[in-house]
């Protein structure tokens, strides 16, 4: 069942089998300008993303028909609608393998509204305008010259090796999201380094003392699962 007559707004399709959450969830998605579609179990959740092509999900990992996992590679046979996935489930394991499988990002249950609805906004955006080459991208005062190749912090010229500017460009072309370490290494230096987390994490330091003051807080570690470029809304 949908929300009220909400022409224009971003549909929004939360897939979970807690009516509680729903409960809470859909009055307060309303009121941020969202409508709502529920699901509370995971066929009928692919159903709606088939029929209806929401703007956006939120997947609760555990649903009595379908494990969230499974979901997640189904519906990323025939849909690229962001995903951000609700989890109770603190292993980061459980994480790793939901970003691997094509969600977009996370929040553990319980949840502050605010947390959640930023980053709803910031996956809404993301699909909204999608990267031209030329664009520049921004973030916390630095700027990305996608077609360039070259980054700025407040108008300076940042001095970045091939690899740093490459590493700093996947950020940007994702910020927001969070991208796992093996997504990062795969794309950056082959599927033969996927497990070198050691290369990555050399890479990131250079880049943040590069970045100068405040890059800790701009290029966010997520411990144990990947990088985030930070949405200055999430």
């Amino acid at each position: 069942m949908s929300g009220g007559d909400m022409s224009g707004a971003a549909r929004i399709l939360v897939i979970d089998d807690e009516p509680q959450i729903h409960r809470f969830l859909r009055p307060a998605l309303e009121a941020a300008g969202f409508a709502v579609t529920r699901a509370e179990t995971a066929a009928e959740g692919l159903r709606l993303i088939a029929a209806q092509a929401p703007d956006l999900v939120l997947l609760d990992l555990g649903l009595p028909d379908l494990d969230g996992q499974e979901v997640l590679r189904r519906l990323r046979g025939f849909s690229a609608v962001p995903v951000i996935v609700l989890s109770a489930r603190e292993r980061e394991a459980e994480k790793i393998a939901a970003l691997d499988n094509g969600a977009d990002d996370y929040v553990e249950k319980p949840f502050a509204l605010g947390e959640l609805l930023a980053r709803a906004r910031a996956a809404l955006r993301r699909v909204a305008v999608t990267p031209d080459p030329a664009e520049i991208i921004r973030a916390g005062g630095i700027e990305i010259d996608l077609a360039r190749h070259e980054a700025r912090r407040d108008g300076v010229p940042i001095a970045l090796t091939r690899r740093e500017f490459a590493l700093l460009a996947l950020l940007a072309r994702h910020h927001g999201r969070v991208l796992t370490h093996r997504q990062m290494l795969t794309t950056l230096w082959g599927p033969a380094h996927a497990e070198d987390i050691a290369y990555l994490r050399v890479s990131v330091w250079q880049l943040r003392r590069k970045l100068g003051a405040g890059a800790d807080r701009l290029l966010v570690n997520e411990p144990g699962i990947g990088y985030r470029l930070r949405d200055d809304d999430a």
